[in-house]
């Protein structure tokens, strides 16, 4: 297999150990397609991917169309010549001519169980939905949204205090490790191909602005899956005296309790924040981000700003 030619395409975080496996198990990596270099941070310096800056550390050629389906670029490609095209959160669809490309198809490696969680965020939406467990499966690309047949997948359990930060780095560690084994198989021609059924699909849409908002009259339970599942980007706020408060980790408190007559209200304070009633069920607040400030404990921000019980969160 390191005789096969292949193009890497990816762009954030969780695609680079895969490329890191390429190059440890000594594929012929022949090209990285990433997306261009953005403006980032404060001073809004142009700032390259994580798969370029990984790709550019083992000195491989780097591509970066601002559109993979424009003529040029798929020519451009096509003179390449790959095998394979292995393709990790690259954030552009390939056109149906990239697709036919390769002899051995463009292989995908997606964060959820497909064909659960088909789309752009399927991590941050497998912890809000609550689930037990999410994964990665591979699968052989098509002209839908993930809906590819699939090769391999592996399950990941989801603690119930996981955020969607640890399973992201679960899951990049794991992906690389699937895609291993996809390769290996297709090498040897072993390779399966299971049709996704469409009956048991769902979908992980891009997150919203509207979403990051808590609503108080839902259940503790639904309010601490939006924490964890929006954590650490792009996090879950709330208005406290008409501004904005990001909460960043909470806990359930009072287990079983039911009656919340004011959604919002904070009924006591604690050693580590505050405890606020819910639609159902009581949530302890642990880490907020007050407007244009740091992350602090909730408890040095109860002291700071005078926090008293019956204050209302809205």
């Amino acid at each position: 297999m390191s005789s096969c030619r292949i193009v890497f395409m990816g762009t954030p975080d969780f695609a680079v150990p895969c490329l890191d496996m390429l190059v440890r198990e000594q594929y012929d990596v022949i090209a990285v397609v990433t997306q261009p270099d953005r403006p980032q941070g404060r001073g809004q310096k142009l700032t390259a991917s994580p798969v370029k800056q990984a790709a550019l550390h083992y000195n491989l050629p780097v591509l970066q169309p601002e559109k993979i389906k424009s003529p040029d670029f798929e020519a451009r490609l096509a003179l390449l010549q790959p095998d394979v095209i292995v393709v990790v959160a690259f954030g552009q669809f390939l056109s149906q001519t990239i697709l036919n490309l390769p002899p051995w198809g463009c292989i995908n490696v997606h964060a959820s169980l497909l064909p659960q969680y088909r789309g752009a965020a399927p991590i941050h939406w497998a912890v809000i939905q609550g689930e037990k467990y999410t994964g990665v499966t591979t699968m052989y690309m098509d002209s839908g949204m993930d809906t590819g047949d699939m090769i391999l997948k592996a399950e990941v359990p989801i603690e119930p205090e996981n955020t969607t930060g640890d399973i992201h780095d679960k899951l990049k560690e794991v992906g690389a490790a699937v895609l291993k084994k996809t390769l290996t198989l297709i090498k040897n021609r072993q390779g399966p191909r299971t049709p996704q059924n469409s009956k048991f699909a769902s979908y992980a849409p891009l997150l919203t602005r509207e979403l990051e908002r808590i609503h108080w009259s839902q259940s503790a339970v639904s309010i601490h899956n939006l924490v964890r599942g929006l954590n650490p980007w792009p996090g879950s706020f709330c208005l406290f005296q008409g501004k904005s408060l990001k909460i960043r980790q909470t806990r359930l408190a009072e287990p079983g309790s039911s009656a919340a007559n004011h959604p919002g209200r904070i009924s006591r304070l604690t050693n580590a924040g505050f405890v606020v009633e819910t639609g159902q069920g009581f949530i302890e607040i642990l880490v907020v981000q007050p407007e244009s400030k740091r992350s602090m404990n909730a408890n040095d921000y109860a002291n700071g700003y005078n926090i008293t019980v019956g204050d209302v969160l809205e």
